[in-house]
């Protein structure tokens, strides 16, 4: 018996775009993984790269439950003793709300060469304007 192993056609990659307007960030991260990652194909494949490109607009109305808004923290380390950095969901959205789509979205994704190549195929955008009108992106709906 031989392995079927799906022919990936790079031309046939489609573009996405989701509104973050009112979603849940972890339900939006889900969907986003996996369309990133072609779950979504009949040819879906583990260790291949069969997924299409995502769009995310109005990255800064995305919604958290409870009470992550004020409690949430996210953590760096610069590789120095001493050298953590905790902010808060408040001060992110403030600065970078881009970062709380993509920071959910990596987490998802594989957390190796293959996963580092699928998050290059996410666009975040704070506002409801994109540049990637001339790629017709095909609008897609967030699942609550």
């Amino acid at each position: 018996m031989k392995t079927l192993v799906p022919k990936i056609n790079l031309d046939q990659r489609k573009w996405h775009v989701i509104d973050a307007d009112g979603a849940v960030l972890g339900r939006l991260a889900v969907q986003i993984a996996n369309v990133l990652r072609g779950k979504n194909k009949p040819i879906f494949s583990h260790h291949l790269d069969a997924g299409d490109f995502v769009i995310v607009i109005n990255a800064d109305k995305v919604r958290l439950t409870g009470k992550k808004e004020t409690d949430k923290q996210y953590m760096t380390f610069s590789g120095w003793r001493g050298g953590e950095k905790y902010t808060s969901v408040e001060k992110i959205r403030a600065r970078h709300p881009e970062r709380l789509i993509t920071h959910a979205v990596k987490g998802m994704i594989p957390k190796n060469r293959l996963g580092r190549v699928l998050l290059t195929k996410l666009k975040v955008y704070k506002g409801d304007k994109h540049p990637h009108s001339a790629q017709e992106p095909t609008p897609l709906t967030p699942q609550n």
